[in-house]
């Protein structure tokens, strides 16, 4: 009971952020997906970053706001998991759909806005995970406090690529687009100091 208590939070994150790529290798291994499989894991990739990095984003005022540490935990791993997701996304492009022919993948940027877009998001994303990893591994980085703000502009770069490539119902990335913007002003300093002032009222309460 004690270990459940102390690890629980860290189960359930890494459960629930596993399950959607589960679900989709049984999805292809019944042969579940559709006549078009490369642009189905290309798809689901896709959202299943994105979700993750919203929720990543999401942590840190949830955390100011309720002050639970999980939330931090949640932050963290949502994180990771995501920038898995977007590896997957964009080894799915590179490898599956343009068989690592680098020509026809540089024609193809030429013309698709939305494929600039999201790889200028993995391209920001990159110096962050790996600045993660070293200070996982307890070695400091330098400038770490700057180079995770490479989040931000990442995050909304996915944002603008999720609307690009989406041809028909454009609701669910909009709808996307304005949980982050959200997100984004929230962390504004005179946002921060309302939702701190929040937090402490709360905890006072409850003492």
């Amino acid at each position: 009971m004690t270990w459940l208590r102390r690890h629980g939070a860290f189960v359930v994150i890494n459960v629930l952020a596993v399950l959607p790529l589960l679900w989709l290798v049984v999805d292809a291994w019944l042969g579940r997906l559709s006549a078009d499989p490369v642009t189905d894991v290309q798809d689901r990739t896709g959202l299943y970053a994105i979700i993750l990095l919203t929720v990543s984003l999401a942590g840190t005022p949830l955390y100011w706001l309720l002050g639970f540490d999980w939330l931090r935990l949640l932050r963290r791993l949502a994180g990771l998991y995501a920038f898995g997701y977007v590896v997957l996304h964009v080894a799915n492009l590179v490898w599956l759909d343009f068989g690592f022919n680098l020509t026809f993948l540089y024609e193809d940027i030429l013309v698709k806005r939305y494929i600039i877009a999201g790889l200028a998001a993995f391209i920001l994303l990159l110096p962050v995970f790996l600045a993660s990893l070293a200070i996982r591994q307890a070695r400091p980085v330098r400038g770490w406090r700057w180079l995770r703000y490479l989040v931000y502009p990442a995050v909304l770069l996915a944002a603008v690529h999720f609307i690009l490539q989406t041809r028909l119902d454009l609701r669910l990335p909009l709808a996307f687009t304005a949980v982050i913007a959200l997100l984004l002003f929230v962390r504004l300093p005179f946002i921060r100091s309302f939702i701190d002032r929040s937090g402490k009222r709360r905890v006072e309460l409850d003492q």
